[in-house]
């Protein structure tokens, strides 16, 4: 039995004229303990499939399964790191650790919750941070609290959805080594959405395109035959990450140039004469 599945799932909007068929046919297992990516282009319907294997959203047809039960609801057991931190302003970091925390273990001791929270803003190297405000916070910084917070709710499986696509180079390539040095402790279960080939075959263990809407699909998976711990410099001399690179660029081409001979809108924009600003003020 897969840890997580989706089952012949159909996600539309709408009704009637204007339904519009976003997930078309998506079926996917992922094993207890994988690292699983899923790369696709903008407006793909990325957000709309965490949306519904976090129980956010139902499907219109078909079936999330995780531990073999169906998805009804949200759930601890599957914690979220969103792209855009959604951190609580008013809260220090402790504060939206800890309010965290109390979701996932009420009727706790203060102390207990005070303990969690330090020992996760710490394993993301925040605790001089600690009572600071997200204001206060750079946008990595901002990043490593919705890790901490994600963790400390102890979830069997961690979904990613684009959380470093907003951030420098830098601070991404640093926050992608503390995912997976974190990943790496207990090999929790996890789900990264990107939009970087480069990162996907950096962190997980196979990596499945996601064609582009409306109508969705999974491509074909891409297994990751790389070793870790990873080391990126090595990296571009390895044989097996350049093949495997080039086959995924190769393969969102050809989908990408696929997506354009199908386009068959034509968009005619309609003849404008520019104001005459200088006469229009004179007088």
């Amino acid at each position: 039995m897969a840890y997580l599945e989706l089952k012949n799932i159909y996600k539309t909007y709408g009704q009637g004229t204007d339904e519009t068929e976003v997930l078309s046919n998506i079926n996917l297992k992922i094993e207890e303990g994988e690292f699983v990516a899923i790369v696709g282009f903008t407006g793909s319907g990325k957000t709309t499939l965490v949306n519904l294997i976090n129980g956010l959203i139902q499907p219109t047809s078909g079936e999330v399964l995780f531990k073999g039960e169906p998805v009804v609801d949200t759930s601890h057991e599957r914690g979220v790191i969103f792209q855009n931190y959604s951190l609580l302003p008013w809260l220090t970091v402790e504060q939206n650790v800890i309010m965290a925390v109390k979701e996932a273990f009420p009727k706790r001791e203060k102390e207990v919750y005070k303990r969690k929270a330090a020992y996760y803003i710490d394993m993301v190297n925040l605790t001089p941070a600690i009572n600071k405000f997200p204001k206060e916070l750079s946008g990595g910084m901002r990043q490593r609290v919705a890790v901490a917070r994600a963790l400390a709710m102890k979830p069997d499986m961690i979904i990613m959805d684009e959380p470093l696509g907003a951030l420098d180079a830098l601070t991404r390539g640093n926050l992608q080594d503390q995912i997976l040095n974190i990943w790496g402790k207990d090999k929790r279960t996890a789900l990264l959405i990107t939009n970087d080939v480069d990162e996907g075959i950096y962190m997980a263990d196979r990596i499945i395109p996601l064609r582009p809407g409306p109508k969705a699909t999974l491509g074909p998976e891409f297994k990751i035959d790389i070793e870790r711990p990873r080391d990126k410099t090595e990296m571009n001399d390895n044989t097996s990450y350049k093949a495997t690179r080039n086959a995924i660029i190769e393969y969102l081409m050809d989908i990408g140039n696929e997506r354009k001979s199908e386009a068959t809108t034509e968009y005619i924009l309609p003849e404008l004469t520019p104001k005459d600003f200088v006469n229009q003020f004179r007088y």
